[in-house]
């Protein structure tokens, strides 16, 4: 039986859960305050323990959100995620940001689009099909007309995330789908968290680094 601690920080979205054999224990979250997790995050880790009823003896790894999204988020749940695995002499997890939301998404459509607001009409983003399959890799897009015009050629297309709303302005496409509100959350880190702990898909902590990913182009 495995017990991980998830952090999930990469936006607004304060989160934190523990994860028992790839299932939701215990969740507490709070996207309503900005970015605050600097003030929030260990306070809520050491309340989802207590909440749950586990302690730091009972958890097996930790898992983190590994970017992209905002630099000072994630810098302090990665920053936080190693302390406690050196710490803890746990092993650290590491997931893309963009596949714990596409974990979210409950709509069945031909292509999933997470997207990540990145300020102006530049975006992070990568595209999935209906079984939530990575088929083009994260990348920083400035958006225009034509973006995502080949996934929109294959039939609807779910478009989720901060970036959503701006892309929603612009896009027209009949079977364009949006879904701003969605922010990636620790509860669905479980069970993409079990498979790598499954797997002994850990990170280096010596090494980790978020995964910012800063240089912006232009995709059709």
């Amino acid at each position: 039986m495995a017990f991980i601690l998830c952090i999930e920080s990469a936006t607004t979205n304060c989160s934190v859960a523990i994860a028992q054999n790839g299932k939701l224990l215990h969740l507490v979250e709070d996207a309503t305050q900005g970015y605050s997790h600097g003030e929030q995050l260990h306070a809520f880790i050491e309340k989802v323990l207590l909440e749950a009823g586990r302690s730091w003896k009972q958890i097996d790894a930790i898992a983190v959100s590994k970017g992209p999204g905002s630099y000072t988020g994630l810098r302090i749940g990665v920053s936080a995620a190693k302390g406690l695995c050196y710490a803890l002499d746990l092993p650290l997890i590491a997931l893309p940001t963009l596949d714990i939301m596409v974990d979210a998404v409950d709509q069945k459509v031909e292509r999933i689009v997470p997207m990540l607001d990145a300020r102006r009409m530049e975006v992070y983003a990568g595209i999935y099909d209906s079984d939530k399959n990575q088929l083009r890799t994260t990348q920083a897009e400035i958006l225009e007309d034509e973006s995502f015009s080949a996934a929109l050629a294959e039939g609807t297309v779910l478009f989720c995330g901060s970036g959503a709303e701006k892309w929603s302005a612009i896009c027209d496409h009949p079977n364009a789908r949006f879904q701003p509100k969605l922010l990636p959350s620790a509860q669905h880190m479980c069970a993409l968290a079990q498979i790598s702990f499954d797997h002994k898909v850990f990170e280096d902590l010596a090494y980790f680094e978020p995964y910012y990913l800063k240089d912006f182009k232009s995709f059709k």
